[in-house]
C-alpha cells in the first residue's frame, strides 16, 4: 500500500465531510490519536479498518488507496445510471467554444457508431475491448490536464513512465480486440460495413465518422516513406 496516497485520501474524505478527527474517529470506531496517525502516514490500518472506511465514505477501496480517482467500482455501474452529457442542451459543456463544440460532437458520433457495430456483433469482448482502448486515449490525456494542474498525485502509475504504460495498455486492447475479430472458432458476427449500409444505418452519425477517418488517415500518410 503506498501510503502517503492512503493517508492523503483519508484525510481528504474527512474534511470533504466536514467531519473533525475526534467524531470521524468515533465513527470508525477507533481513537482520535489512531485516526491522525492514519493521515499522517505515520502508521498503516488493517483490513478491517480500510473496509470501514470505504463504507462510511461511500467510496471503493482503490480510490480509498490512490488507485483510482473513480469513487465507484465502474464494474458495478448499471448503464442507466451513467449521466449521458449529450441529452442536455443547456448544461455546462454547451458553453464551450464552438471548435471544442464540433470536435466532441464528432468523435462521440463516431465512437457511437465502433460500438453499436460492435453490439451488433453479439461479442462483449469487442465491446470490452473498444472500452479499454478509448479508456487508455481519455487517461492519457486527462492525465496531461491534472500535471498541468498539479493534480498528478493520485495516478498510481508514476509520471516518468505513465506515457509509455498507457501506449502498451492501448496496443494490448488493440491487439485483443484483432485477436477476437479474426477468431475462427465461434467468430463475432460482424454486420457489413459499406458507404451504403454506413449512410443507411447512421444517417445522422455516418459524416463525423468518415471525416474523423479521412483526417486521421491524411495524418498517417504523413509518416509513410
Amino acid at each position: 500500500m503506498a501510503s502517503t496516497d492512503f493517508s492523503r485520501v483519508l484525510a481528504f474524505l474527512r474534511k470533504e465531510r466536514g467531519l473533525s478527527q475526534r467524531a470521524a474517529a468515533e465513527a470508525l470506531r477507533i481513537s482520535q490519536a489512531l485516526l491522525s496517525h492514519y493521515e499522517t502516514g505515520a502508521r498503516e490500518p488493517g483490513l478491517p479498518f480500510i473496509v470501514r472506511v470505504c463504507d462510511f465514505y461511500g467510496v471503493s477501496a482503490d480510490y480509498l488507496l490512490g488507485r483510482t480517482l473513480v469513487r465507484d467500482s465502474a464494474a458495478a455501474l448499471d448503464p442507466e445510471e451513467v449521466y449521458d452529457a449529450q441529452s442536455e442542451k443547456d448544461n455546462r459543456l454547451g458553453r464551450a467554444s464552438a471548435s471544442s463544440m464540433l470536435g466532441r460532437k464528432m468523435v462521440v458520433n463516431a465512437i457511437c457508431v465502433l460500438f453499436d457495430l460492435a453490439g451488433r456483433s453479439g461479442s462483449t469482448e469487442l465491446t470490452a475491448e473498444l472500452t479499454n482502448y478509448f479508456g487508455g486515449a481519455v487517461y492519457k490525456m486527462f492525465r496531461h490536464f491534472c500535471v498541468q494542474s498539479d493534480a498528478d498525485g493520485f495516478f498510481s502509475v508514476p509520471g516518468s513512465v505513465c506515457g509509455a504504460a498507457s501506449a502498451a495498455d492501448m496496443a494490448r486492447s488493440e491487439a485483443r480486440f484483432l485477436t477476437v475479430l479474426h477468431r475462427k472458432d465461434d467468430p463475432p458476427r460482424l454486420p457489413g460495413v459499406t458507404n451504403d449500409t454506413l449512410y443507411e444505418e447512421y444517417p445522422q452519425l455516418v459524416r463525423s465518422l468518415l471525416t474523423l477517418t479521412h483526417q486521421a488517415g491524411s495524418r498517417a500518410a504523413k509518416y509513410l516513406p
